[in-house]
């Protein structure tokens, strides 16, 4: 049985600029979009992602 070792290229920093900045959008994207959004509707998604996961939550 042989091991093997997983290696990536390093990001450049345009690369690495592109990928926060991606990250930024989207994360404040979800924060304003659940922040402004009802809070019923918010809950309600949350719950039941947790129930179509399989999570326990009661």
């Amino acid at each position: 049985m042989t091991a093997r070792i997983a290696t990536s290229a390093p990001l450049t920093a345009t690369q690495r600029l592109g990928a926060g900045l991606a990250l930024l959008f989207i994360g404040l994207t979800l924060t304003f979009a659940v922040g402004l959004s009802n809070m019923a509707v918010a809950h309600n998604t949350a719950h039941d992602t947790r129930h179509a996961i399989g999570f326990p939550c009661h």
